[in-house]
């Protein structure tokens, strides 16, 4: 009898705890942060939080603070400045806590999403250096070991993989990114891809910057 109990109780326990593993796995399906499906309502909600700054169309917005221009960005340039952001890599405290509150399902989408939509560049940069942006973009500048920004950018500035587009990207956010590099990139102990901008950002004068982020501000 006492053998007979204790497989019973042995048995209770086995159930119990396939109960326990089951209620487990559904709670992990269903859970927002690890789901591997986005909501069309929650994706809505969250592109309607992006539009609020960086535009209806993600077309960037000249305010106050200028919002970068997302629309056409290469998708997986965004996914990696939304995580140096979480990860304290680039300094922002307004993305730092957008990014915090998005699951990766909803930051492929979102990048995604960007990554088709192709509205006219806001311009609006002054025109008098555009020639020499032109010039830098396409040959660099050697005698100050600045490299051609179309060497990894490409000839129509719209980059590729982990190489941002620059196209149509708007003249004020460019000039303060470049000129502010080392205050806002590449943070922390974690190696960081925009640490190849570093030496280059550097090297520019402040005209010279003026002039490329003018140039690349009117590429369609």
């Amino acid at each position: 009898m006492p053998r007979h109990r204790n497989d019973e109780s042995g048995m209770m326990n086995i159930v119990g705890l396939n109960s326990i593993l089951r209620l487990a796995i559904v709670a992990l399906a269903f859970s927002p942060a690890l789901s591997t499906a986005v909501h069309a309502s929650e994706f809505q909600a969250k592109l309607q939080y992006c539009k609020t700054c960086h535009g209806l169309s993600a077309q960037g917005y000249r305010g106050w603070f200028p919002m970068p221009r997302l629309a056409g960005q290469q998708p997986q340039y965004l996914e990696n400045q939304l995580r140096a952001f979480i990860e304290r890599r680039r300094t922002n405290p307004v993305m730092a806590n957008v990014a915090h509150a998005l699951s990766p399902s909803m930051v492929s989408e979102l990048a995604a999403h960007f990554r088709h939509l192709d509205p006219r560049p806001i311009g609006g940069a002054p025109r008098q250096n555009i020639s020499t942006g032109k010039r830098i973009f396409d040959d660099g500048l050697p005698e100050s070991n600045v490299p051609a920004c179309s060497a990894c950018h490409g000839p129509d500035g719209r980059g590729q993989n982990e190489i941002p587009r620059l196209a149509g990207q708007l003249y004020e956010y460019t000039v303060g990114q470049l000129t502010g590099w080392s205050r806002v990139r590449g943070q922390g102990s974690a190696v960081d891809t925009s640490a190849i901008m570093a030496p280059t950002a550097h090297n520019l004068t402040r005209s010279q910057v003026e002039a490329v982020a003018a140039y690349v501000s009117n590429l369609p």
